[in-house]
């Protein structure tokens, strides 16, 4: 029975009163959002086989990803996002009407460090394939298979600073420090050769931002990646010398069992977990990673469509990259992870673009389309997903000696493969400088990567301190990109 105090007036009861229901209400309201949400559920992974393939949430599309990650920031007005107005406003300020549309959102310091002047693309854009789909003469051998691509003009970044945008990209934030898409990618699949890394990267010179870029972050250590070279040994120091390798096997037998005795009593020591079978991963790929390695077993035709016999070095090198890759995925690797940075600079052209932009849209161009088309000719396409992206796009606005400036408000990226729809979704404005039809901040990116290769991004978790860390982030903030998946 309910006793009303003599100290309360009648003002004070309504008051808590009100406030107690609207407590209950909101208590009520949040608990149908919980219950609406997908139960995260952990892989079941043996810590001493953490390569072990599993089983996706649902029907899968894709079985692996090549994802080629153009360091630095590439011009999507210039190879991709075509903007015809851009000629007839060539050397005239940005439009006020656009100018005051960019200023009233996030991205206003988009304008900071370049001049207000729009420079026109240097680079004539031509319509190809059934689709119709318009590309500049920077990417004549990608235009062969337009019709396989599906181009997403209205991708945003939360930086627009390299290291920050790049680590967004790969890991869903832009602190360093969290897990990457690959190493997530691995810890819900495993892989389908167990001779071999699940997570691979190739590259000259890495990201900008370093390691936080691609490593495992919170997640066991077993899902890092694992560095394989294009060029010689695909891993230094892999085999034995001569004279050991006959009691190879009996050494390594022998320290595993020390290894085990000694985890006994560290249960949920994942590092010791990932040295153990990094061992017998090690042994495993003697055999393994040499004969991937190889690529000078492809036939010379197919080794000069990817531009390895073109007497140009950066050309063939990153032919080199994208061949390998193929063989990499062909063989169950679920994840290659493939970086053009041949310097320092990569695609980060605050100056003189073209000098920068065409030597480079030259040295990927051609093993990009012959890795398409390898993997077409194979099967092989309809079950890797290929991503083409960077941490941002460039700006209209001329910067310094006909460069351009860093444009974290709308630039493109293409997906092919893996279920993936070919077609042109989402749009820029009129100067292709901020993202006004459909735009999608990474984590959607990130959403639908993980659709592709059967898995929830809400269910797919990890606990770190008692916290549910996902690659989307916190629960109901991004969504599958509609109209990327069939």
């Amino acid at each position: 029975m309910f006793v009303f105090p003599r100290h309360l007036s009648r003002r004070d009861f309504l008051h808590r009163v009100g406030g107690g229901l609207g407590a209950l209400a909101m208590g009520t309201f949040g608990a149908g959002r919980v219950a609406a949400a997908p139960e995260p559920r952990a892989p079941a992974i043996d810590p001493l086989n953490p390569y072990r393939a599993r089983p996706t949430h649902f029907r899968a599309r894709a079985k692996s990803v090549i994802f080629l990650y153009m360091v630095g920031g590439p011009s999507q007005i210039d190879l991709f996002d075509y903007k015809p107005e851009l000629a007839g406003l060539d050397g005239q300020p940005v439009p006020g009407s656009i100018r005051r549309a960019v200023e009233a959102t996030r991205f206003a310091n988009v304008f900071h460090g370049c001049e207000d002047r729009i420079m026109a693309s240097p680079y004539q854009w031509r319509q190809h394939g059934q689709s119709g789909m318009w590309l500049s003469e920077l990417c004549p051998h990608l235009a062969r298979h337009v019709d396989d691509l599906c181009f997403i003009h209205s991708l945003q970044a939360d930086s627009n600073n390299h290291g920050p945008a790049s680590y967004q990209m790969h890991t869903g934030d832009v602190r360093a420090g969290k897990a990457s898409l690959g190493s997530w990618v691995t810890y819900g699949l495993g892989s389908e050769n167990e001779d071999l890394p699940g997570y691979v990267m190739l590259f000259d010179a890495g990201p900008l931002g370093g390691a936080a870029n691609y490593g495992n972050g919170f997640l066991p250590a077993s899902f890092q990646p694992t560095r394989l070279r294009d060029t010689g040994t695909p891993v230094l120091d892999l085999l034995p010398p001569p004279e050991f390798a006959g009691g190879q096997r009996a050494s390594l037998d022998l320290l595993r069992n020390l290894n085990l005795r000694h985890r006994e009593s560290r249960t949920g020591a994942t590092e010791l977990d990932a040295r153990i079978a990094s061992y017998e991963l090690a042994y495993r790929m003697q055999a393994a990673a040499l004969e991937v390695g190889d690529v000078d077993t492809e036939p010379a035709s197919l080794r000069q469509s990817y531009g390895l016999q073109s007497g140009e070095a950066r050309l063939a090198a990153f032919g080199r990259k994208c061949l390998l890759a193929r063989r990499l995925v062909e063989r169950g690797v679920r994840f290659v992870q493939l970086y053009d940075m041949p310097d320092k600079d990569g695609w980060d052209a605050h100056a003189k673009l073209t000098e920068n932009h065409t030597p480079r849209a030259r040295w990927t161009d051609q093993p990009v389309a012959a890795l398409l088309e390898d993997l077409k000719q194979r099967g092989l396409l309809d079950e890797t997903l290929v991503i083409w992206a960077s941490e941002f796009g460039r700006t209209p606005m001329v910067q310094g000696d006909r460069g351009r400036q860093h444009n974290a408000a709308g630039f493109t990226v293409w997906m092919a493969g893996g279920g993936v729809q070919p077609g042109r979704l989402g749009a820029t404005d009129a100067i292709g400088l901020m993202a006004v039809e459909n735009a999608h901040p990474f984590r959607d990116l990130h959403a639908t990567i993980l659709a592709a290769l059967g898995f929830d991004h809400e269910a797919l978790a990890y606990q770190v301190n008692g916290r549910l860390e996902r690659l989307t982030g916190v629960a109901n903030l991004a969504e599958v990109i509609p109209g990327v998946l069939a």
